[in-house]
């Protein structure tokens, strides 16, 4: 495939990922206007977020090894089309239960879509230099997403009405359509017998389905609760009779061989920690603003848009080279370095805060998410060859919508409770507030320091890229290849 066309793909997938990131943190900002004009209960309208989050959390894996059967292209284009039509339906809602419904299409859509984005990223850009570029421009649509959704959110919900939020998705999602037939690559797949374990995604879509329902529900019945340990050892009993029947299974639904990576399993476990730890910077940062400092919806956007800036200029700029140079470990772990600080600082946060001293430190040492995540995305898709591209891809998005899941439920419970306590103890609401935030941005920092300690133990230095097994090339050889010095030997793909 020649450049230009190529280029147009990388930019289809990025516009897919973008649009997937977004939808997940539009939403936040315009949940009272939709609870105003819908007439949602409080409980009722976490599900505006939840409906999404279970759908796309729980067939990210199907959807990515099915997209290595049938074809990674048709999946996508399925799940494009069927998340725009779900974002029409959304808009034009006038009930709970239909704006619901949509929400619950937007990410099974989602998870179709983004579940083979990066299978079909590192099978279309072989040569090492091109790849690298190419995941950084992936990298930074995911990093810098949800930021910006943020603004998008506020802009429209002030200018506008929430409608909006998804009526924008139109016009991007079949401008993507129209461009993705034509350029990107088409593959026929292996075909449904070659790992159509019908088990085994019975299996593995009920316990992940099971499981983060009952982590976004914890809020409303607690930990102890019969509910959640019920549901809890529901989902545990089906995921591990999933890993039983991978184990057993003639053709199943994830071959084992693609978790004895240690860099596949270890970068996996890094960014379920990673993420659960930065749902208290995306969203517990975004309530403070707004309830405790008394911020707009639009001025809660601008607020994180330094955030967003050099997260993208510092994905763009300069990780891929640095990882050229130091390999993805010594950049992931600065990385880490970086982003400890951004929630060790949090923990101190004062309830009359100043933007300029106490906020814009933190939203610029964001920039350790643009270290973190190329290399995390490398090693989550290395020893990806063309046959399980689509599975490492799906398993990849996977373990981060369980780990914001887990963020979600973790962080933001515990916030609640200290909250609670501290106006049963007689403080006014905002010292409150800002206590049970400042005990989040504690737990997230603890998060962070696990996902350091697992990145530095578990993941091995790399060394200098050899020659590829034959039909695979090795993400992290092609972004070290990139970013070295002069006259440094790449890698050259094979087969």
């Amino acid at each position: 495939m020649s450049l230009a066309p190529r280029t147009l793909a990388l930019g289809v997938l990025a516009t897919g990922m973008l649009m997937t990131v977004l939808d997940g943190s539009i939403v936040t900002v315009a949940l009272p206007a939709i609870q105003n004009d819908l007439g949602f209960s409080p409980a009722a309208l976490s599900w505006v977020v939840n409906a999404y989050l279970i759908a796309f959390g729980s067939l990210l894996l199907l959807a990515g090894r099915l997209g290595d059967l049938i074809g990674r292209k048709r999946m996508f284009l399925a799940g494009t089309g069927l998340f725009t039509a779900a974002s029409l339906l959304a808009g034009v809602a006038g009930s709970p239960a239909v704006l619901i419904a949509a929400r619950f299409l937007q990410g099974a859509g989602s998870a179709m879509a983004s579940a083979v984005s990066l299978g079909i990223l590192v099978t279309l850009y072989a040569e090492p230099r091109e790849r690298a570029r190419a995941i950084a421009v992936f990298s930074f649509t995911g990093a810098a997403g949800a930021s910006l959704g943020q603004v998008l959110g506020g802009v429209l919900t002030d200018a506008l009405d929430w409608h909006w939020i998804f009526f924008i998705n139109l016009p991007i999602g079949l401008a993507a359509l129209a461009v993705a037939v034509p350029v990107l690559p088409a593959d026929r797949g292996r075909g449904l017998a070659a790992g159509a374990d019908v088990i085994g995604a019975a299996l593995v879509t009920g316990g992940l389905m099971t499981g983060i329902y009952t982590v976004v529900e914890v809020e409303t019945y607690g930990w102890t609760s019969p509910h959640t340990l019920g549901l809890g050892a529901l989902a545990l009993a089906l995921l591990a009779a999933f890993a039983v029947r991978q184990a057993t299974a003639a053709n199943p639904l994830m071959p084992p061989r693609v978790l004895r990576s240690r860099s596949v399993a270890g970068a996996n476990a890094v960014q379920v920690l990673m993420v659960a730890a930065l749902f208290s910077f995306q969203v517990l940062v975004a309530l403070y603003l707004q309830k405790v400092l008394g911020y707009g919806a639009a001025a809660t956007g601008l607020a994180m848009l330094p955030a967003a800036a050099v997260i993208g200029a510092v994905s763009l700029g300069v990780s891929a080279r640095l990882i050229g140079r130091f390999g993805e470990r010594a950049v992931l772990l600065t990385g880490l370095v970086l982003l400890i600080g951004v929630l060790g600082l949090l923990t101190r946060v004062p309830v009359q805060a100043n933007y300029v001293v106490d906020l814009l430190p933190v939203m610029l040492l964001a920039a350790g998410f643009g270290l973190a995540l190329p290399a995390l995305t490398t090693l989550g898709m290395s020893d990806a060859g063309e046959d399980d591209a689509g599975l490492a891809s799906g398993l990849f998005n996977t373990t981060q919508q369980v780990g914001m899941a887990l963020g979600v439920a973790v962080l933001s419970t515990l916030a609640a409770s200290r909250t609670d306590a501290l106006l049963a103890g007689g403080s006014g609401r905002a010292e409150a507030l800002t206590g049970g935030y400042r005990l989040a941005f504690a737990v997230g920092t603890g998060l962070l320091v696990a996902a350091l300690a697992v990145a530095a133990t578990v993941l091995r230095r790399t060394p200098a890229p050899g020659p590829a097994p034959r039909g695979t090339v090795s993400p992290a050889a092609a972004v070290r290849a990139a970013g070295g010095r002069a006259g440094r030997p790449a890698a050259t793909p094979r087969g």
